[in-house]
């Protein structure tokens, strides 16, 4: 979306700013709209509920941390991530926990983490326990 040497960070609410108007005018008012098919008009609500980005954008977007040992948005507490023995780095394991489980890269011990994966992915959260997450959430669009 922001191409060149010097990306914008924190300051990409100045570029989202007429995305960010509208979405909070659809949450807090609605908006009028027309269903065809029921021939009559109602008061849609709506939120921006996901993006499609690279992993370092999705943190800038969402203020989500896509650093350290609960870094993914998927798995959260259930991550399953180490520091490299001769370094800093801190790598994300089990991956092969989302592929079906008859699928042969699951035994191969060798060229992941030397463990068998067994276990299934983690439990999608419900509508409901993430609006539990978020319903709290007191932001400031701003640096």
């Amino acid at each position: 979306m922001i191409s060149g040497l010097k990306q914008p960070g924190n300051d990409i609410d100045v570029y989202l700013s007429p995305l960010i108007e509208d979405l909070k005018l659809m949450w807090d008012q609605g908006v009028e709209v027309f269903d065809e098919f029921a021939n009559e008009t109602f008061k849609l609500h709506a939120m921006l509920f996901c993006t499609i980005n690279d992993f370092p954008t999705y943190g800038n977007l969402s203020g989500y941390s896509v650093k350290g040992y609960k870094a993914c948005p998927i798995c959260e507490e259930d991550t399953a991530s180490q520091q490299l023995k001769h370094g800093r780095k801190i790598v994300y394991l089990r991956h092969q926990r989302f592929l079906r489980s008859h699928n042969p890269y699951r035994s191969l011990k060798k060229v992941f983490n030397g463990h068998q994966e067994t276990n299934g992915p983690p439990t999608p959260l419900t509508g409901v326990e993430i609006y539990e997450k978020v319903n709290n959430i007191d932001h400031t669009f701003d640096k």
